[in-house]
């Protein structure tokens, strides 16, 4: 699989190293206690961190900490520091992200609170622990956008970087209304200025689909994949803008962030440039001489 993500360049995350819900621990590996699982557990991250370093942008270093706690409960409570801090020093360039689940979704579960997310996460950066990225996984039901809204606001207030990386919408719902949330969903979160990144959770398999995907089994689209594809893929490409400058030379424009190539003429005279859209609070200016 990494093979074909490096042939086609395609970024990849990594997720995940360890996974504390003992439900998705192997089982030969909840059988162990004491030396023989610490011996089991460096294994994992050392091997895996030397085969893959500098290969992933993210590591979800123990995927769902506020729910479950399979490894401290097993190894103490510097267990998670001493995988965060592994993976830190194995791939320095590598964002390490707390990723969470029913955090912007809900606010009926006491688990994960958006206050409970902020407080494990600076108790671990208090342990020294390099965290430099926030990991909400975004599996919905009928979406809480004004509650969505204030979560991503507060936790913007951290200054990471945020990535929805799970987004999805149940299958207790028709197609066709999973469409509609799932494109409530993206619209909030491609508009939220702290929002880096959004992954959907569309796994399809000989088996079905998990919750939801964007084609059938002969890779048509369903109603999500339109949503996708045909929508919301357009609405958000800038595509080819024409016009002419203003009596001083100069033409403005509002685009979203992203690479640009810009073409200048005036009469028998061509200027071909790029430049780049980043974050930013200011007007961006580019000048291009002929």
């Amino acid at each position: 699989m990494f093979e074909f993500l490096r042939a086609n360049q395609i970024i990849a995350r990594g997720h995940n190293i360890f996974w504390e819900d003992p439900k998705y621990t192997p089982a030969w590996v909840r059988n162990l206690s004491g030396p023989e699982l610490q011996a089991a557990v460096n294994s994992r991250i050392q091997s895996l961190m030397s085969k893959y370093k500098e290969e992933f942008i993210h590591w979800d270093v123990s995927n769902e900490m506020l729910h479950f706690d399979f490894y401290e409960q097993h190894l103490g409570p510097n267990a998670t520091l001493h995988f965060y801090g592994t993976a830190h020093a194995s791939d320095p360039l590598a964002t390490l992200f707390m990723n969470e689940f029913n955090v912007v979704e809900t606010c009926s579960d006491v688990n994960s609170t958006v206050d409970s997310y902020i407080s494990r996460l600076q108790e671990l950066k208090r342990g020294g622990v390099s965290m430099d990225g926030i990991g909400l996984e975004g599996h919905f039901t009928v979406p809480n956008l004004p509650l969505m809204r204030a979560v991503l606001d507060k936790l913007a207030t951290l200054g990471l970087p945020i990535w929805l990386t799970e987004v999805d919408i149940s299958n207790m719902l028709d197609k066709k209304t999973q469409a509609v949330y799932l494109d409530q969903v993206l619209r909030e979160g491609f508009s939220h200025p702290s929002v880096n990144g959004i992954l959907l959770w569309t796994a399809l398999h000989p088996n079905g689909c998990y919750q939801m995907c964007l084609t059938d089994n002969n890779l048509q689209n369903l109603p999500a994949g339109d949503v996708v594809d045909n929508k919301l893929f357009k609405e958000w490409q800038i595509g080819e803008v024409n016009g002419y400058t203003d009596d001083h030379g100069s033409y403005s424009f509002y685009g979203f962030l992203g690479e640009y190539r810009v073409t200048v003429k005036c009469g028998n005279k061509t200027s071909t440039s790029t430049f780049s859209l980043c974050r930013s609070d200011e007007t961006k200016h580019v000048s291009i001489r002929l």
